[in-house]
């Protein structure tokens, strides 16, 4: 049995013994990026990744791939798996700590005894690949600064999990695991609120004060809202539970992630999540289903939908979990992408939600496959992109951005930061603007993120919206400065029949913090709910 740490220490055992690494640096950062993508890989792209040109990086790929195979393969076991073209990880049966915590959280908390998720919360010994460092290229550390946070992401929802068991069984060490929250996610309020009040119920009062005045300055100078959580926590009495901004988590509303292949053979990334009838989201630019679920520009929409319905995402081709290294990026191949998750997922009929640039292929989807989809739901989307709008003052304002996407994507540049974000969302917090930031490095490269670009803006589905079908529901923000409110009429003014809501927000994205929120929710689910 393969056993592998990515927490803290990066370590390879076998049948328990620790396995010696090779000394090459960039050898053992190969295998954790081949480990932790989890995907096939064109040897072309991991010599970008990890070696200049001028090194020979063919041959210094050939030579770590050899090292590699020594140190994980096994009689009768072949794990690193390559061709002329590509090369994969194969996990056969291998235990990787931190998937193997995804994979329990994944079916749900509640199925998990106390003590199980006491021994996951353990198994975090130090940060993603502590011993790991690699700052040339540069990529690949950028790319491990993501995998870093991920990994936080996934042991905050654990702690955050546990801490409500072990609060509700009344155990004593429910302070000492939030405070472990508290430093896997110092934005959350619920995480801090939480420590406060375990620290007063077990008569801590002094040290529940001082910590309350010090995540009051940490969040206020993040931005966040709903602070009076705080004082609530301290104030509460005995056992009772602090009063929170949100609900306390849903345990069934934990995604469970698979792989799908398409026709032309790339693997698509897609999550399923919640109960009740389905309801399919397009893909749109750019998503990363570990990130936008726990993502403050996200995570509202999602897991609101998810409590009425059985929720199904995925990461369309170049970005996310999905392949990143493929030949066609079109938009004949984005919906290529839905189809196969489509399939995969073995739903026959169902509505769509297509969000931005998602809209588009779903009414391409909807038109083609006339008898699966029943509703449309289509936000801040359009029928032909900037290019074909012929428009050449847009036309210049898109290639500089693709410029600036270039040389800033990822970087933690305040500038490029401020021209990506206004855009998006011009009234989102301090927060928001860090995870937009972030979602930047983690979804895709800076390549793959023009190219994706490029094949959107010369999309046109306008001959398409008469022969819409289905029951059609169209939300536009009023003053959008990503796509232009009159984009959102054109669609309602074309699909027959189609209901039309004006949002009255500035962002293209709907945040949680915005009057509108309530309103953009319950005209989706009345939409829904009348099927």
């Amino acid at each position: 049995m393969l056993t592998i740490h990515v927490l803290g220490d990066f370590q390879v055992l076998k049948g328990g013994t620790l396995q010696e690494f090779p000394q090459s640096r960039k050898t053992r950062a190969l295998l954790a990026y081949l480990i932790l993508t989890g995907r096939r890989h064109r040897r072309e792209r991991l010599c970008n990744l990890l070696w200049d040109v001028p090194d020979d990086p063919r041959g210094s790929l050939r030579w770590s791939l050899s090292r590699l195979r020594s140190l994980v393969d096994e009689p009768g076991t072949q794990r690193i798996v390559a061709d002329r073209e590509h090369v994969l990880f194969d996990p056969n049966d291998a235990t990787i700590d931190l998937l193997e915590i995804r994979r329990e959280l994944a079916g749900g908390a509640n199925a998990l005894t106390t003590q199980r998720l006491l021994a996951l919360a353990g198994q975090f010994r130090g940060e993603l690949l502590e011993d790991l460092a690699i700052t040339d290229p540069h990529e690949f550390e950028l790319w491990l600064l993501t995998e870093r946070e991920t990994a936080r992401r996934t042991r905050a929802s654990l702690l955050q999990a546990l801490v409500h068991r072990l609060r509700a069984e009344g155990r004593e060490e429910v302070a000492d695991h939030a405070r472990d929250w508290v430093a896997s996610d110092p934005y959350s309020v619920p995480a801090h609120a939480m420590l406060i009040h375990a620290l007063a119920a077990a008569g801590r009062r002094e040290e529940a004060e001082r910590q309350q005045e010090i995540s009051l300055q940490e969040l206020r100078s993040a931005g966040a809202s709903g602070l009076r959580a705080l004082s609530e926590a301290l104030s509460s009495r005995g056992s009772s539970p602090p009063v929170l901004p949100e609900r306390e988590p849903d345990i069934r509303l934990v995604q469970e992630i698979r792989f799908c292949t398409t026709s032309d053979g790339v693997r698509i990334a897609h999550a399923t999540v919640g109960g009740g009838s389905p309801l399919i989201k397009t893909a749109n630019w750019l998503n990363h289903l570990e990130y936008d679920w726990d993502s403050p520009i996200w995570r509202h929409v999602f897991r609101g939908l998810a409590r009425d319905h059985r929720l199904i995402r995925y990461d369309a081709r170049g970005n996310g979990l999905s392949d990143w290294d493929v030949e066609a990026i079109s938009f004949d191949a984005f919906v290529n992408d839905l189809e196969a998750v489509v399939e995969a997922a073995g739903v026959e009929r169902f509505p769509l939600l297509g969000i931005s640039q998602g809209c588009a292929i779903s009414i391409e989807y909807a038109v083609r496959n006339p008898g699966r989809v029943t509703r449309l739901v289509l936000h801040g989307g359009y029928a032909q992109g900037w290019r074909v709008s012929e428009n050449p003052a847009e036309i210049a304002r898109r290639e500089a951005l693709q410029t600036l996407i270039l040389h800033g994507w990822g970087q933690n540049n305040p500038a490029f930061r401020q021209v990506f974000t206004s855009a998006f969302i011009p009234e989102g917090t301090p927060e928001q603007f860090r995870w937009m930031n972030e979602l930047m490095r983690v979804s895709t490269s800076p390549q793959n993120a023009i190219r994706i670009l490029e094949a959107l803006s010369r999309v046109d589905v306008r001959n398409r919206l008469p022969l819409v079908r289905v029951p059609t529901l169209v939300l536009h923000s009023r003053n959008d400065g990503r796509v232009p409110y009159q984009r959102g009429l054109e669609l309602a003014q074309g699909i027959p029949n189609a209901r039309f809501i004006t949002l009255e927000s500035n962002n293209h994205l709907i945040l949680e913090h915005e009057p509108e929120f309530p309103r953009f929710m319950t005209a989706i689910r009345a939409f829904l709910s009348e099927e």
